[in-house]
């Protein structure tokens, strides 16, 4: 089988040759893993999701040292995080979220690498146009994390009318994207923490989910699938989400789910995607717990189809170097 016919089975929810894998690194892993297994190891990753931003060029600029602007002028600072950074102003409130400007949805260079990489031949990959931060995440950027939970419950037109923006310039990308000849549209947007919801399940559905239902519901009318990506403890929304149109839910924590209990309640209806710990096993466990999870997951959960194994995020900084190895030893050996 391809790549892309082992992702496709597993969406269908049948065995195929071996369990589909996809690794991400954080720079700082990628680093020391380099160092540690030379760059033809890291070039034979062989995964199996070819995942494009949907990002348009100089999306990204350095307004002054570590301090990264994005398109829509949220600043990032770098100085810690190299990889996303912490926001470090605030672009949007109640005076003008009617009337701050946001990026340009159908700016053609937001396609171009996604363009690219479909001319180089779909045939063994898995096309993926990636929304990051796509509704949530993009309003408190925007506005501030605090002040978009308050607002919340004080002043739910605000954000009402915020989300509703973002709504509209994403509607606008997953069109654009979906003309394309890509398998999927993956959608950034954490709700999670160790706990459960950040705004909690009430919240959620009032604020979060018409509007991702909206999003999900275009993509599958496009006969595309549909990914999301939100960390942290939201199983008691995923009966909302299979209902709005959701495919495959990642990064499947291992600290906030249990894998086997995830794949026997929801395995039918949803595709897993990650549940290797990045928090506890690639960290501090050793080479044979590593070598001994995986394969259990690869058993397990990825018994007749239903999931891509992966770590639970990018790689981090304090993974292992010999555990990464480890892992991928399993994965490219089914």
């Amino acid at each position: 089988m391809t790549n892309r016919e082992r992702v496709l089975a597993t969406l269908g929810h049948q065995q195929p040759d071996r369990v589909p894998y996809n690794i991400d690194f954080t720079q700082k892993a990628r680093a020391r893993f380099l160092a540690y297994a030379g760059v033809d190891r890291l070039k034979s990753l062989e995964n199996c999701l070819t995942m494009c931003s949907l990002e348009p060029a100089n999306a990204w600029r350095e307004t002054a040292p570590d301090i990264w602007e994005d398109q829509f002028g949220v600043q990032w600072n770098r100085s810690v995080d190299k990889d996303i950074g912490v926001v470090c102003n605030t672009c949007v409130t109640p005076d003008n979220v009617r009337t701050y400007r946001l990026p340009d949805p159908d700016d053609p260079s937001r396609y171009q690498a996604l363009r690219d990489s479909l001319a180089a031949g779909k045939g063994e990959r898995f096309v993926v146009g990636n929304i990051g931060f796509s509704l949530f995440e993009r309003a408190w950027t925007l506005a501030g994390m605090e002040n978009v939970l308050m607002a919340m419950v004080t002043d739910p037109d605000f954000i009402h009318t915020l989300l509703d923006r973002i709504l509209v310039f994403n509607l606008r990308v997953i069109a654009n994207t979906c003309r394309l000849d890509i398998d999927a549209m993956h959608f950034g947007d954490d709700w999670g923490q160790q706990t459960g919801l950040i705004m909690g399940p009430e919240l959620w559905r009032q604020f979060i989910y018409p509007r991702v239902r909206q999003m999900y519901q275009a993509v599958k009318a496009q006969n595309k699938f549909v990914s999301i990506h939100s960390c942290g403890k939201i199983q008691e929304v995923f009966p909302d989400l299979i209902e709005a149109g959701l495919d495959i839910f990642n990064p499947f924590q291992p600290e906030v789910m249990d894998p086997v209990t995830m794949k026997k309640q929801f395995g039918r209806r949803l595709v897993f995607f990650g549940g290797i710990s990045t928090q506890r096993l690639l960290p501090f466990g050793t080479v044979a717990q590593v070598k001994k999870e995986v394969r259990e997951l690869l058993k397990v959960v990825g018994e007749q189809g239903g999931y891509i194994a992966a770590p639970a995020h990018s790689i981090p900084g304090d993974a292992r170097p010999e555990n990464i190895a480890a892992m991928l030893d399993v994965l490219q050996n089914q």
